[in-house]
């Protein structure tokens, strides 16, 4: 299979930190990557850098063949973002920003207002189409994002942790969304809840302290465990080496 998401020793660092260290990996059309880590190893850097809001300090990214760093509008064009907190203008209406973000998109007329109204469908926000950003909940907020990374029906989505702040409902719809889109699309998410993981996808990818520990199948990480929280944990728990090293602070 083609690989539309495709990253090879991605690096970054901030000063003396590194936060990013030689990550490589490739997403196929049809694959849905769940990408694990505790917080500060790197998850949301990786995911920046991937979709162009990010310079690396080395290695590259590419989205359906398209650098990111010297193609960045091409591989934006092909690519569905859903960042952290998924920022938006809160005095706009829900119909009033996801029209502007397609007329950025480059769409007008009667495939603007069919494109505005497939994602608030695909999302579930026709009941607040009118109503400002800033009056909605975090979740309602949480899928006009989501709506937003949808307009243009990319061949690549990148969720970052896309049912945060939903009810128990609206996390089985989006779910199901995700699951429906995944045949036709490469799709990479990075989430906190396992169970997540374990229901909508095909491939586990875990980062501890920057680097990538782990890349296989839910099942197969499974394997003897009683859980795949159990086999996080063990994955991105410290080394008694690293425990035991003192910190810079420590040490002076």
């Amino acid at each position: 299979m083609t690989a539309l998401i495709e990253i090879e020793h991605l690096t970054k660092r901030f000063g003396t930190f590194t936060a990013v260290e030689d990550v490589s990996f490739s997403v196929a059309r049809g694959e849905v990557v769940g990408f694990l880590g505790p917080n500060g190893a790197g998850k949301s850097t990786t995911m920046r850098m991937l979709a162009g809001f990010m310079t690396p300090t080395a290695g590259t990214a590419r989205i359906c063949g398209h650098d990111v760093v010297e193609e960045p509008v091409a591989a934006k064009r092909c690519l569905g973002f859903l960042p952290e907190g998924a920022p938006t203008y809160p005095e706009m209406t829900v119909q009033g920003f996801l029209s502007f973000c397609a007329r950025v998109r480059g769409f007008r007329g009667a495939e603007l207002t069919e494109r505005v109204a497939r994602a608030m469908s695909l999302t579930r926000l026709q009941g607040v189409r009118l109503q400002p950003i800033e009056t909605l909940s975090k979740g309602f907020k949480r899928r006009v994002g989501l709506a937003q990374a949808l307009l243009h029906d990319p061949p690549v989505l990148v969720l970052d942790e896309p049912t945060d702040g939903l009810d128990p409902n609206q996390k089985h719809e989006v779910r199901e969304l995700i699951r429906r889109m995944a045949p036709e699309k490469a799709i990479v998410i990075s989430t906190h809840i396992l169970e997540e993981v374990e229901a909508v996808c095909t491939r586990a990818i875990i980062i501890a302290h920057g680097r990538i520990v782990v890349d296989a199948t839910p099942r197969a990480l499974l394997g003897d465990a009683p859980s795949l929280d159990h086999v996080f944990r063990r994955l991105t728990m410290p080394s008694p080496a690293a425990e035991a090293a003192p910190t810079a602070q420590e040490a002076a």
